[in-house]
């Protein structure tokens, strides 16, 4: 236990921790709906998330057609929400071996934080869905700090830092660019995922390690 290099990791959660485009995708195209834009596939949604429920319909909109209001992406963004919040775990799971990594990070003597850009309300209200709630010490959402200080920003990883303790080395992991460059803001190594809901492509995610399953995860992290 005293050997592992980490005392804390904190985790992405859409794409990282869980598959949510299956609940996600609905949402989106319940708002483009409600817009009378027409709906995008599966694929398409999933390139679109990791900037918070906001940042994702608005390039949803840009998608499929002319930007809209402020006031009417207003509107639209409480109706994804709306739909969001009533299916939340419909079909979210998480990826294969995930549960196994956290079990053994947490036999390493880790602390465990959920870094995500969703907004809070919403990612305890998914893992505690999942059932999975107690295996973390905080869940920090995307306006758990208020305006601009999401990722990339690195507040969020530093809110997680304190919350776990702050004693001890930090390691993030994530699938997206937002969160590479909050690590690399926080000054914190970062692990990416292939199998994400990548933003860029795979080579150009600044990481320190990269992996193709969760079963890669405790090696990896152990090698930085």
């Amino acid at each position: 236990m005293t050997d592992f290099p980490f005392a804390m990791v904190g985790f992405d959660l859409d794409g990282t921790l869980v598959d949510s485009n299956l609940d996600l995708t609905p949402a989106v195209n319940h708002a483009l709906s409600r817009a009378g834009r027409p709906t995008i596939p599966l694929e398409a949604v999933r390139k679109l998330i990791g900037g918070g429920a906001l940042r994702m319909l608005e390039r949803a909109i840009e998608l499929t057609g002319d930007p809209v209001p402020t006031i009417e992406l207003e509107q639209l963004h409480e109706e994804l929400l709306q739909h969001y919040e009533a299916h939340i775990a419909d079909n979210t799971r998480p990826f294969p071996g995930c549960l196994d990594a956290l079990d053994r990070l947490a036999g390493h003597g880790c602390r465990l934080a959920v870094v995500t850009n969703k907004v809070e309300r919403n990612a305890v209200k998914l893992v505690e869905a999942l059932g999975i709630a107690d295996r973390f010490s905080c869940v920090i959402g995307g306006d758990t700090l208020g305006p601009g200080r999401a990722k990339p920003a690195p507040d969020m990883i530093e809110e997680a830092i304190r919350r776990c303790g702050g004693e001890g080395r930090f390691a993030m992991v994530g699938d997206s660019s937002y969160d590479t460059r909050a690590a690399r803001a926080a000054g914190v190594p970062v692990v990416a995922l292939s199998f994400g809901y990548n933003d860029v492509p795979v080579d150009a995610l600044d990481c320190d390690a990269l992996i193709d399953h969760y079963d890669e995860l405790v090696p990896a992290l152990a090698g930085l």
